[in-house]
């Protein structure tokens, strides 16, 4: 089964051809990065234009190097959310026209469920049962994956996302965005030990990250000879170890022996590190796609509508796009 999936729910335009859920025949990404540089951040409208103006160029690349036509697809997989709700409808209504010209399903994708299934691009040994924590500009999450088409959320951010703290606290140390990379990058050079920042805490496997921001802003008011090294190194360290001690308790107390990291952030080496030195003192087994899997990409989008077609799930052609974080 072949299927062809479409991603514009932010600011990159994706398409995507997986085989039988788990081979990627191509995947391609048209990034607005640097149109959104400029304003600090994305523009839902520039946003919504950029896609419509890049996605029949993206698809049709992404069928020339896949070697195929639009005849052979077998199904038409699309994420209608979460997301910027401008964004989601180009993608989401370019894929119910290929759909409906060529006679084929239709398969909208929830966009956090994909970024769980980027995990299967990579790792072939890897079914459920599992736990997943996704973490990007948007969402904060910890999900109980309990086969390929049931997903329990367990915890969830209460406001910011771990990404959108990433960014707003770039702002605040004036390094530009997108904020996660540059952190991450300068965080590297900084001592991690050299502020000791806050750690929201709320009920269950939840998550706060507003507070940390805030903190930043209130500790370089008062400090100004602090290298900006430093305080890098140390948010970092407080949403990192926030991450990984809630998702390490989850594990345990659900009893859980491998954890999938998904999520823009899961490009972050210190959450990397820090997850993975952690579930080795526990005895969990840990999964982290390649960078390429962990933004936002076309390929986890078909990779999840593969396992939904496969579970007898289609749509109609009143399918419709929702924002907002979780379903």
């Amino acid at each position: 089964m072949i299927i062809l999936g479409i991603e514009t729910s932010c600011d990159e335009t994706s398409a995507a051809i997986v085989k039988n859920g788990r081979t990627v025949l191509s995947n391609v990404i048209a990034s607005q990065v640097d149109v959104h540089a400029k304003f600090g951040g994305v523009v839902p409208e520039i946003a919504a234009r950029k896609h419509i103006e890049s996605i029949d160029y993206i698809v049709t690349e992404a069928l020339q190097n896949a070697g195929l036509s639009l005849q052979e697809i077998g199904g038409f997989a699309v994420a209608n959310g979460p997301g910027l709700a401008g964004a989601l409808l180009v993608g989401l209504n370019y894929a119910k026209g290929l759909a409906y010209a060529h006679k084929k399903p239709l398969i909208g994708v929830h966009h956090i469920e994909a970024h769980v299934c980027a995990n299967y691009l990579d790792e072939s040994d890897l079914e459920p049962p599992f736990l997943a924590l996704v973490v990007s500009g948007g969402h904060t999450s910890i999900l109980a994956v309990k086969d390929y088409d049931t997903y329990e959320v367990l915890g969830s951010t209460r406001d910011d996302a771990a990404g959108e703290a990433f960014d707003k606290t770039a702002r605040v140390l004036k390094l530009g965005y997108p904020g996660g990379p540059k952190i991450d990058k300068l965080a590297a050079e900084g001592n991690p030990l050299a502020v000791n920042f806050p750690k929201a805490k709320v009920e269950g496997f939840n998550f706060s990250f507003s507070g940390l921001k805030t903190a930043v802003m209130q500790f370089m008011a008062k400090n100004e000879t602090v290298p900006v090294e430093d305080i890098a190194a140390s948010f970092q360290k407080a949403v990192v170890d926030v991450l990984t001690e809630r998702t390490i308790a989850a594990s345990i107390q659900y009893g859980y022996k491998k954890i999938a990291l998904a999520g823009g952030v899961a490009c972050n080496r210190g959450l990397r590190e820090g997850l993975k030195n952690a579930c080795d003192e526990n005895g969990i087994d840990l999964y982290i796609p390649k960078p390429i899997y962990c933004t936002d990409n076309a390929a986890m989008i078909a990779c999840r509508g593969y396992y939904k077609l496969q579970a007898g799930h289609t749509d109609g052609w009143g399918l419709n796009a929702f924002p907002g974080r979780m379903v």
